[in-house]
């Protein structure tokens, strides 16, 4: 059985910032300079092992290509968000990709986040809290006047909507 063409759901409209994949690989690539420098403690106080310490850091190397190269740029192909006067839509992942949709009326919160990567590349992440169980969704790699300007408008949006959000 196939579902009439006006309720299937349209992909979000917008993506991230492009720096959201300089973001994404520079949070990979903290995670792997992590695990270069165990493999380096291991190479220092383990110096029988240099055939497994050689592979080891083969497969670091190609981790941190996929990690640092591919993964951001996939991310990007996917991600996508939209806010319309009805709800917010996200799609995100890379891997496991999760699709949401939050209406204006459940909206409760709107927030903005900004660790120190996103601060040094002018990204936020948006957080529209909601009366569900799913939890909140993030709109996230945003450029910051792009965020600032989406938590006006979710504001505008949601106050038009009043009621108890559950």
């Amino acid at each position: 059985m196939s579902l009439p063409r006006s309720t299937i759901l349209a992909e979000p409209a917008w993506r991230p910032s492009p720096k959201a994949k300089l973001l994404w690989a520079s949070e990979n690539a903290i995670s792997v300079v992590v695990l270069f420098v165990a493999l380096a403690v291991w190479a220092v106080f383990d110096g029988d092992r240099r055939g497994w310490q050689v592979l080891v850091g083969l497969v670091l190397v190609a981790l941190a290509v996929v990690a640092v190269v591919v993964v951001p740029r996939w991310r990007y192909a996917v991600h996508r968000w939209e806010v319309t006067d009805e709800a917010v839509y996200t799609r995100v992942g890379w891997l496991d990709q999760e699709s949401r949709v939050a209406p204006i009326s459940r909206v409760q919160t709107v927030d903005t986040e900004r660790g120190p990567l996103e601060r040094m590349l002018g990204l936020a992440t948006v957080t529209v809290t909601t009366a569900s169980s799913a939890g909140a969704v993030k709109i996230g790699a945003l450029d910051l006047a792009v965020a600032e300007e989406t938590v006006l408008r979710l504001t505008a949006v949601a106050a038009q909507h009043r009621g108890d959000a559950t």
